[in-house]
């Protein structure tokens, strides 16, 4: 796997067609999408390791955000055309703190109508783009933090954040919530993802750096890194790579657990099943 700090303005497709160059493989795939305007971790996988890449989609995030305060745009972010305009010099801090809290936790919340989501077989944003109008079913996420590192008063009021959340979670969604809530609106004027599960930004390089030395995550650190784990014994170990089920085994955490042998090496994720656990996918 490649952990890349991705540029400002590039698309994750682009990434994903750079890295195809430099790994001289088109088996690159990556681990959710980032928006041409945010910057930071982009998890990739490279021959093998795309399989692992729905999984680690599936694990928590964190971004360090900047929302600006007093105007809504069509794209709840910087690249949209305003919509509306207010005056929030009266917005303080603690104003921004107490509607914070109500966003925070297991949360409903309607994504950005410039999304990915499919409305009857068409990108949500190709049809923004096109001039329609989107409305967008509400979706159960979990914002596990929303944290104010710092506020800017004024007429355009700008409130930096640090945010946690599930997958799924749409931070231009919680700027435009967090807006509306206090009646001046609001958008995000810039996104960093720090973290997407056990990848942070420590572990990322940005493309120029992996033009020099192209630094990849081996899959067995990759797996630690993205999963909880589980060492086996040789006669376990045996069965999983055959990809039987362990009728009693426990497992360490809900969801996909990464399999180890006793020479460390990845073997297989595997998902509870009753008393033991039953294969999800299987790299040996």
């Amino acid at each position: 796997m490649v952990v890349v700090d991705k540029p400002i303005d590039w698309t994750s497709h682009d990434v994903v067609a750079r890295t195809r160059r430099l790994a001289g493989t088109r088996k690159v795939g990556h681990a959710g999408t980032l928006d041409p305007m945010a910057t930071g971790v982009l998890v990739l996988g490279v021959n093998r390791a795309t399989r692992l890449l729905g999984h680690v989609a599936g694990a928590d995030k964190e971004y360090l955000a900047t929302i600006a305060l007093g105007a809504t745009t069509v794209t709840d972010d910087a690249q949209g055309d305003e919509t509306s305009v207010a005056d929030a010099s009266a917005v303080t801090a603690d104003d921004v703190l107490r509607e914070i809290a109500p966003l925070t936790g297991a949360i409903e919340q309607v994504p950005s109508a410039v999304s990915a989501i499919k409305v009857d077989g068409k990108r949500a944003y190709a049809r923004v783009r096109s001039g329609e109008e989107v409305q967008l079913k509400a979706r159960a996420v979990t914002v596990e933090t929303f944290e104010l590192t710092g506020f800017e008063p004024g007429e355009r009021a700008v409130a930096h954040v640090r945010v946690v959340c599930s997958s799924g979670t749409y931070v231009r969604a919680l700027a435009r919530d967090l807006g509306r809530a206090l009646g001046v609106g609001g958008h995000l004027t810039s996104l960093r993802r720090t973290r997407v599960g056990g990848f942070g930004l420590d572990q990322a390089r940005t493309l120029d750096q992996l033009a020099e030395s192209f630094d990849m995550v081996g899959l067995d650190d990759a797996a630690r890194a993205a999963f909880p784990g589980l060492d086996l014994d040789e006669d376990q170990a045996r069965d999983v790579r055959f990809g039987r089920a362990l009728p009693a085994v426990a497992l360490p955490a809900e969801g996909p657990v990464a399999m180890f042998a006793p020479d460390g090496s990845f073997l297989a994720l595997y998902e509870a099943a009753g008393a033991g656990a039953r294969p999800v996918a299987v790299f040996v």
